[in-house]
């Protein structure tokens, strides 16, 4: 029988999710079964890596490591060659740590792990079933693990639609062109056929296979809250919704009430001896400005943009999703939106673009004051509240990839890298951003009604769900086995148990890449979402 459920919830908040599990007005209650099991399980607030964001965070989730340990930072991974940057899409051959797939499979445990990101190409080490997410559909056949799985899913999966699975391109490029109310509700609403195709393939393996661990992730809730948090925080919820507004607020609802009969089910189907929990990689909050941190770094004299000579590949590099910068006179600059961060270009010899390594320090502590000067004309609050040094936040073999600096917004959004002026200016409307801190919960048998508890770290979840399969915990883990989830009596029972260090194997097996036109379409997603322009 299925002992471990996971259910991974991108970017859900407490600011939500507390909404959706009360008696609303006129209403009711959206997610009764979440509500019951907040009233009978444990939560804290899960706080995410420095940078909140997708890759480096569920990958933390993976491996219980910090992203200068396994070694994703972003949706991309960049190389600065002097005169150039180049850059590719990270996926799972790009973490250099092993994941709980691996480490529960060695353990004598079978697992499932389904639309978590970088799981393609699938690893050969795992005993079980990986469908992974992010990746276009006509890719996803080949990256099913094992490979006869797909057509399992194909003929008994009643309307099965690996089309469904991935993001629709089409009307993603449209949303961005298109910013009408009506599209935008459109825009939301193809996310309910999604969900629920992932929901029938973890009921469909939940049921046929019961593996020892069953994790699935649902997404729907991060794309929602980007397009439509002013619909779902109640601090911004129009008081009395009507035309557009109240479309708008009756399909998150929808949205929210199908996802809580999806869980129900698959609590039930693991049955009463499962351990459930879950788990967001980051929260969410309301972004009112936008900060251009390019344009910043250019008036404070750390870049130049390149100049558009109008050529063909001059227009081109200025259509692009990176700055188009003059990379002889940028000695620092911002890759990408969500990264937040900023690179700082070291020469690697003399003559080469870049500062000298030996004043590094100097000029880092410096950029720092200037950015610390950036304030609020108004009300003289800082814009910039905090800038990470990467080797206080990303210890480890991967630091060097890490940005120099990364920042964090008095309120937490993402920034922009374009050529706009002024650096900073407010939203017409405010936008769904990433929160620091997520969600974690637990619920079933051997967890204690405890209700919400002490504040835990990202890494912290590889460690509970390992202990709950009852397997020993790898000693080179980072986090830790929150104690208040259980109870008193099964914590006695079931102490922690240390284990060896795990270990990586990867695999050689050649798998086809992207094309240039599919990593567009992703592109084309990332933008939509605020992740790059």
């Amino acid at each position: 029988m299925t002992r471990t459920l996971f259910i991974g919830l991108d970017g859900c908040t407490f600011t939500v999710l507390n909404e959706m599990t009360r008696d609303l007005p006129g209403i009711g209650v959206t997610m009764p079964f979440m509500k019951s099991v907040m009233e009978g399980g444990a939560r804290a607030k899960l706080r995410s890596t420095p940078n909140p964001l997708t890759p480096p965070a569920w990958t933390s989730i993976q491996t219980g490591k910090g992203p200068g340990q396994h070694g994703v930072f972003d949706f991309i991974r960049a190389e600065d060659k002097g005169g150039e940057v180049f850059w590719t899409l990270y996926d799972s051959r790009d973490i250099d740590s092993e994941t709980i797939w691996s480490i529960a499979s060695r353990k004598k445990k079978r697992i499932a792990a389904l639309n978590f990101p970088l799981t393609a190409p699938p690893p050969g080490n795992v005993d079980g079933f990986i469908v992974p997410g992010f990746i276009p559909a006509k890719h996803l056949r080949r990256n099913t693990y094992p490979r006869e799985l797909f057509e399992q899913m194909k003929q008994n999966i009643a309307g099965f639609d690996p089309k469904e699975l991935a993001w629709d391109f089409d009307n993603e490029k449209q949303a961005l062109e298109v910013l009408s109310p009506e599209e935008t509700e459109k825009w939301v609403r193809y996310h309910l056929p999604r969900e629920e195709q992932w929901f029938k393939i973890a009921e469909y393996i939940l049921e046929t296979e019961k593996p020892d661990l069953m994790a699935v992730m649902f997404d729907g809730t991060d794309k929602i809250q980007h397009q439509a948090w002013q619909f779902l925080d109640p601090a911004l919820v129009p008081e009395n919704p009507q035309g557009w507004e109240k479309s708008m607020r009756d399909v998150c609802l929808e949205y929210f009430r199908n996802l809580d009969g999806y869980i129900e089910r698959l609590v039930t189907l693991a049955g009463p001896d499962a351990q459930v929990f879950f788990a967001s990689d980051h929260g969410f909050t309301a972004s009112y400005e936008v900060l251009r941190i390019n344009s910043l770094l250019e008036d404070l004299g750390y870049l130049k943009w390149a100049v558009n000579d109008g050529s063909e590949q001059a227009l081109r590099r200025e259509a692009s999703d990176f700055a188009n910068l003059d990379w002889s006179q940028t000695t620092a600059y911002c890759r990408t939106p969500s990264s937040n961060g900023i690179h700082i270009r070291v020469a690697e010899k003399p003559g080469d673009p870049g500062i000298k390594p030996e004043d590094y320090e100097q000029f880092r502590d410096k950029l720092i004051q200037d950015l610390f000067s950036l304030k609020d004309p108004d009300s003289g609050e800082q814009i910039i509240v905090d800038v990470l040094k990467r080797e206080e936040w990303f210890p480890g073999p991967h630091m060097k990839h890490a940005c120099d600096l990364t920042l964090v917004l008095r309120d937490n959004g993402f920034v922009s890298i374009r050529d706009y002026k002024p650096a900073v200016v407010k939203r017409p409307n405010p936008a769904g951003t990433h929160h620091p801190d997520g969600i974690f919960m637990a619920y079933g048998k051997g967890v204690a009604a405890a209700g919400e508890v002490e504040l835990r770290q990202i890494v912290d979840v590889t460690s509970t769900l390992l202990y709950s399969l009852g397997v020993s915990v790898p000693s080179d883990l980072e986090g830790e086995v929150p104690q208040s989830f259980f109870t008193s009596e099964h914590w006695s029972e079931n102490p922690v148990k240390q284990g060896a260090r795990t270990r990586l194997e990867r695999s050689n097996e050649a798998r086809e890449e992207m094309d240039e036109e599919e990593k567009k379409k992703m592109i084309e997603q990332l933008q939509m979402l605020g992740y790059m322009e």
